[in-house]
């Protein structure tokens, strides 16, 4: 159990707490969470804003505290918030604005935040179907990218998003708040090369990679063929050569100008919108 179980535990069912001290023990464990060490540890991260954290109890995530600003007593949504919160076992701080920016850090701080349980999806459990579109990314860095390919797989209709090897931690504030809610209504999950690979080759789908040496341009690619896992290198060196050639297909993505590549967000945004076009097309033959 950890430090914020234990301070939060005995306060959990039925209670509505006010705080106004930057000292308070649970506000300081709440704002460790912006630290990756401690949302290992607790298994818990923050979520900032109503929208997102109605998205969230809505999607049946499991919420331990409830966080909002004075100025926002009273509002509806804010106390429908407060009262599933507290039905569902988890403590809800009523805090000075003060408070509420300290643990965001931001100037400009949201009325509402949550602290929410991670929840990661395991690849034994997938079962792959013809409609569907994963992506997999290769050691991603950068949390902003992270976040918009999370929310872009959501737009365009992919079942989860596959993080392989050592990537940015996907419930970051930074990526969560890039991802605008989808983290909540797309499945995360994460392996290493070894298990990546040996998935895919027993997964019954097709691994089409974005490669500079790509040998098809990504357009003919026969995306509604089989279930498709898009696989993407990371931002600075790109997919190493051991899962390029575990890939069924490598693929490129003509440019021109002078720009010699595109950002990882933005290539996987045209890779997963093709695919979606071709399921598109498969669904009006049909």
């Amino acid at each position: 159990m950890t430090d914020i179980d234990r301070r939060a535990g005995a306060r959990r069912v039925g209670q509505v707490k006010e705080v106004t001290s930057l000292a308070n023990p649970i506000i300081k464990d709440i704002k460790a969470l912006t630290q990756k060490k401690e949302r290992e540890q607790s298994g818990a991260f923050l979520a900032e804003g109503l929208k997102l954290v109605i998205d969230a109890l809505e999607l049946g995530w499991e919420i331990r505290t409830l966080v909002y600003a004075k100025a926002a007593k009273g509002k509806p949504l804010v106390e429908q918030a407060a009262a599933k919160t507290v039905a569902r076992g988890g403590l809800v701080l009523e805090v000075s604005e003060k408070v509420i920016g300290s643990i965001t850090r931001r100037d400009n701080p949201q009325m509402v935040v949550g602290v929410f349980e991670q929840r990661f999806a395991r690849l034994d459990d997938l079962s792959l179907d013809k409609s569907q579109t994963y992506v997999a990314l290769d050691r991603v860095r950068d949390p902003g990218n992270l976040g918009t390919i999370i929310r872009t797989a959501d737009a365009a209709g992919a079942s989860g998003v596959i993080l392989v090897g050592e990537c940015t931690d996907p419930f970051s504030l930074e990526t969560v708040r890039a991802t605008m809610g989808s983290i909540f209504a797309l499945p995360v999950l994460r392996a290493t090369e070894a298990e990546f690979t040996a998935w895919a080759k027993r997964s019954g789908g097709q691994v089409v990679a974005t490669h500079l040496a790509g040998a098809v341009d990504y357009r003919t690619v026969n995306y509604a063929a089989k279930p498709t896992i898009i696989l993407m290198g990371n931002e600075q060196s790109g997919l190493p050569p051991s899962l390029a050639k575990s890939a069924d297909r490598l693929a490129r993505i003509p440019q021109q100008g002078r720009a010699d590549s595109l950002n990882l967000a933005v290539a996987t945004a045209v890779m997963l919108f093709e695919a979606r076009r071709h399921l598109l097309n498969l669904d009006q033959t049909a």
